[in-house]
């Protein structure tokens, strides 16, 4: 399998996306900006950010020192719940761009799917399809859609996601969503592919750090390569987004430089098996009312 970092995935609107991007979820506003500006001499072409990480502003930054021509740089973000509504989330796009300094985003995405209100959250995805029909945005999606929602947000919507951004790694790999996502031709993102979520302070997740599990450190030492190069690698050869979030310059070059191994069948196999069906984030299925007591700044 020959890929190349200059290869993209195509969306089912024909919007081609980077096979990897930097995330900056939990990255502090002033760490974001170098972090952007390193991700992208490193030959990253990919940034997500979203309102409730309040790093929008030195996302934009960090692309403008690149000194990279904008049409370069795939930019994506994600509208937070307490914005959810039609004209609630039409504003929280103006909110957005504003923040990063772009007039278009090229991929625009609901947060978390707002189950105690799904009625805004519709709305909320309404409006994104109206940002899509007037250029505003290239395309479209959803972050944390279990195949159940999935389902009743298609009932409603008139453009199928491109992305539905999940949790996705090692030890939680959401075979089910994959699966549901594969057979609406959506492209599976995954957040925390590395693992993060099982070690980010503040979250519960597996108990154990992907980056000290023997399957996966074996399998980096037969390649002279890091767990975490491994997991990425996993995630490409297996046809999903990923985008690993680091601060530090050398792990943000280690995370892009997947494109000279290609793990085996049993390999791929062996990192399958890990999984332990042990959700880190909230429960998407589950209402969360504190999300809309959460509210986004305007620009």
């Amino acid at each position: 399998m020959s890929i190349s970092v200059t290869d993209t995935f195509e969306l089912n609107n024909g919007v081609r996306i980077p096979l990897i991007g930097l995330g900056v979820f939990q990255t502090p506003p002033a760490e974001t900006t170098r972090a952007v500006q390193t991700a992208l001499e490193n030959g990253y072409r990919h940034i997500d950010t979203a309102a409730g990480y309040l790093n929008e502003h030195e996302v934009g930054e960090g692309i403008r020192r690149s000194g990279l021509p904008r049409e370069d740089i795939f930019v994506e973000t994600k509208i937070w719940v307490s914005d959810y509504g039609c004209d609630a989330t039409l504003h929280a796009f103006e909110k957005a761009t504003r923040k990063i300094g772009v007039e278009q985003l090229d991929l625009l995405i609901l947060h978390q799917p707002a189950v105690g209100a799904f009625d805004r959250t519709i709305a909320a995805y309404q409006a994104l399809e109206k940002l899509l029909a007037a250029g505003r945005v290239r395309a479209i999606g959803v972050s944390n859609f279990t195949p159940t929602l999935l389902t009743r947000l298609l009932t409603a919507a008139e453009v199928v996601p491109a992305v539905n951004q999940i949790e996705l790694h090692p030890y939680f790999t959401q075979v089910p969503s994959q699966q549901a996502d594969a057979a609406h031709g959506i492209l599976t993102q995954a957040w925390s592919p590395i693992g993060g979520i099982t070690f980010y302070p503040g979250f519960g997740g597996s108990g154990r750090s992907t980056l000290t599990d023997p399957t996966l450190r074996q399998i980096a030492h037969d390649h002279d390569k890091t767990p975490a190069q491994v997991m990425l690698r996993w995630h490409l050869q297996q046809g999903r987004s990923s985008i690993p979030k680091s601060t530090n310059p050398k792990r943000i070059a280690e995370n892009i430089d997947i494109f000279d191994f290609e793990l085996t069948p049993d390999q791929l196999a062996r990192i399958d098996a890990l999984d332990t069906g042990v959700r880190g984030g909230p429960n998407p299925d589950q209402p969360q009312s504190r999300y809309f007591t959460f509210h986004i700044p305007e620009a």
